[in-house]
Parts: structure tokens; C-alpha cells; sequence
């Protein structure tokens, strides 16, 4: 049994899509960064409380996945826009440039002595950005689009029209990279 410690949408959409069954029980942790918490640590933390916080109730013999996205530019971590001023800064950073998405996953299950064990990785992809006009960023944002995504954009979305380039993992960008999660989870039965 595979518990999505998440409520993203596009996280069991992905899952869904690639034939895996699934139950979804979102975990609640403090996403607050620590004082110079490196973005790959803070993924991998946050996907770790994540799944070890609905691992604590899981059945016996259930499997957690736990998963954490940011976007990172110029060393700094870009989660949600809070607001739609804060939506604006974060497309504004990110336009005409390259950035990374990085996704945290955390498999975490019980041994065999009732044990809790996790395995923890971490995706990055490179996507560019080309310009963005500032009319263009407050349509986007006049969408609702942009507000519940890490770095106020989803690339599946109408945001898809700024980005002519990946390098890496697209699913990633989407929220969950399937075919890590997948080989994970081929290890952990």
C-alpha cells in the first residue's frame, strides 16, 4: 500500500497517470527554512517530515511517499507566492533566465522489526525562461494560476509559453519526477 503524503493535485495526477495505486493522507510540517539551509537539504528535510509524519499512523505495511518542490534562482529558494505582489517579484526573477526545480522524495516504511526506515533523493532540472513582459506577468497572475505553485508558475500550464527549454526530468517541474519515484519504489518492494 503507497500513502501520498501530499495534497497536490498534480502529484496524484502523475502517480494516477503512471498506473500506480495510491492513498492520499497530507502531512502538516512547518516548510520554514533553516539559517543557510541548502535547497537540496531543505527538499530532502521536508520530504522526510513529510512522510515520516504519516508513517507514525500508516498501517504496518504501507509505504510513504513524502515529496517537497522549490525553485531555486541565484541561490534563493522560490516556494508559493503568498500573495500576488510576491507572484510578480518571483516572475520577474525568473524571466529572460535559467533556473532550477528541485524536488525532494522520501520513501519511508516500517522493517521488518517494526522499525522506521526512509530513503531519501532529490531531482534538479534546468528550465529557461524567456522574457516576460510585465503586461503578460499580470495577466498570468490575473489567471490564478501562478498562486499555489512553487516559483508562481506551472509549466504544463499557460506559463508553458515562456519556457522553450529543460534540461532534466519534465514531470519534476510538474511536481513529482515519476520515473525516480518508480525506481524507488521497485527498491523498496
Amino acid at each position: 500500500m503507497l500513502i501520498l503524503a501530499s495534497q497536490s493535485p498534480r502529484r496524484a495526477e502523475l502517480l494516477r497517470n503512471a498506473g500506480i495505486s495510491f492513498e492520499i493522507c497530507p502531512a502538516e510540517v512547518d516548510e520554514r527554512t533553516r539559517p543557510n539551509e541548502d535547497p537540496i537539504e531543505y527538499v530532502k528535510r521536508l520530504a522526510g517530515e513529510k512522510a515520516m509524519a504519516v508513517l507514525t499512523s500508516a498501517p504496518q505495511d504501507a509505504i510513504v511517499l513524502g515529496a517537497d518542490t522549490i525553485v531555486v534562482v541565484d541561490g534563493e529558494i522560490l516556494g508559493k507566492p503568498a500573495d500576488q505582489m510576491e507572484a510578480r517579484r518571483m516572475l520577474r526573477q525568473l524571466s529572460g533566465r535559467a533556473h532550477q526545480v528541485i524536488t525532494g522524495i522520501c520513501l519511508a516504511r516500517h522493517d521488518a522489526h517494526g522499525e522506521a526506515v526512509a530513503e531519501m533523493e532529490c531531482e534538479v532540472t534546468e528550465v529557461e525562461f524567456t522574457a516576460i513582459s510585465s503586461a503578460e506577468i499580470a495577466d498570468y497572475i490575473a489567471s490564478g494560476e501562478p498562486m499555489d505553485k512553487a516559483g508562481a508558475y506551472a509549466i504544463q500550464g499557460r506559463a508553458s509559453r515562456w519556457i522553450p527549454q529543460i534540461r532534466g526530468c519534465y514531470f519534476n517541474v510538474v511536481g513529482l519526477p515519476i520515473a525516480r519515484v518508480c525506481a524507488m519504489l521497485a527498491r523498496a518492494h
